[in-house]
């Protein structure tokens, strides 16, 4: 399921005849692509219905990395090449699922460590792994750790001070005689399209959504090459936002990550995600080159929505598929 790594010399050629080589490409890793309460769903494992839930069904026959249903928190790795060939991994949320991640998909992929951290909100699945934040911290060349930054809204900041007050301390917390003390940088953005920030080189525009009536979460635009938008959790799109990431707007998109929380039906005033039909309504409307869908719940089954949306994608004219946890797409940043 991932593209195939890039060719370098020709088989029977030489480095002297072969033709220049690529620049080094940056990535995107999506260490999960479901919803809070991640797939299976328990629940449907020691309650099962009749019949039982074919997608959290799967969990008990299929080894995570051989079943795109099986889906963690919603969070995504952004493996950026610079220039000079180095590369700096930043980590977009830290939910309750980020230990299982790192020892699934860090490991997989042969990331090292983590340079930044961007959190979306303050809910559960995009922080409660905080708390193993100092699991992925950078060596500093000898025996300690670098500072980390972390990107976060001030009212995302007052929850962690409440949540996690020995990680803004920088002590571990009581009574864990293993666990370093975490060295991090609290880096405070706004929510505001008009105030871009820089992390490890790469700069991020913020893109304010609705997450229910009365609650702002954040997604981001990024990318000096090729254009990304991500976009985790949407009830509601704020006017200015969309036209920052629309064709019609600023420009388009080469790729929108969006999420899709339920298959069928329409929100309501007391939604907090988008359904399909709304996500789909709204790639319509932004108009990129290309979307991948998550933070889908256990309706979605892997195989049959992407071959339904495959359809929609030929009648639409814009690519659009599921993604899956542990999937690398290559882009060039």
């Amino acid at each position: 399921m991932e593209p195939a790594d890039p060719a370098t010399v020709p088989a029977g050629g030489n480095a002297a005849s072969a033709s220049p080589q690529p620049r080094p490409s940056s990535s995107l890793i999506f260490l999960g692509t479901g919803c809070s309460g991640a797939l299976p769903d328990t629940r449907c494992l020691i309650r099962q219905s009749t019949p039982p839930c074919t997608v959290c069904s799967m969990g008990l026959s299929l080894p995570p990395d051989q079943n795109p249903n099986y889906r963690l928190n919603t969070s995504l790795l952004i493996d950026y090449c610079h220039d000079d060939g180095t590369h700096k991994y930043i980590l977009i949320d830290i939910g309750k699922t980020f230990r299982e991640q790192v020892l699934r998909w860090f490991v997989h992929h042969k990331v090292p460590s983590v340079d930044s951290i961007i959190l979306t909100h303050e809910h559960a699945d995009a922080v409660l792994g905080l708390d193993e934040v100092w699991v992925v911290q950078p060596s500093n060349g000898g025996n300690g750790i670098k500072h980390i930054p972390i990107f976060l809204t001030e009212f995302t900041m007052d929850s962690v001070v409440r949540r996690f007050p020995y990680l803004v301390q920088q002590r571990p917390e009581d009574g864990d005689q293993d666990a370093q003390a975490a060295k991090i940088d609290w880096k405070i953005i706004e929510e505001d399209v008009d105030k871009p920030f820089v992390a490890s080189g790469l700069e991020f525009v913020p893109l304010p959504v609705m997450h229910g009536e009365g609650y702002i979460c954040l997604g981001f635009l990024f990318g000096r090459r090729a254009r990304v938008a991500y976009l985790s959790d949407v009830s509601r799109f704020l006017p200015k936002t969309e036209h920052a990431i629309s064709k019609s707007g600023a420009g388009q998109l080469d790729l929108l990550i969006l999420e899709a929380n339920a298959l069928h039906g329409v929100g309501d005033s007391f939604s907090t995600h988008l359904t399909l039909s709304e996500s789909l309504d709204a790639i319509k409307r932004i108009c990129p080159k290309r979307a991948l869908l998550i933070g889908m719940r256990h309706f979605f089954e892997h195989q049959r929505e992407n071959h339904m949306l495959a359809e929609w994608s030929i009648r639409e004219g814009i690519p659009v598929q599921l993604a899956h946890d542990g999937q690398r797409v290559c882009i060039d940043l």
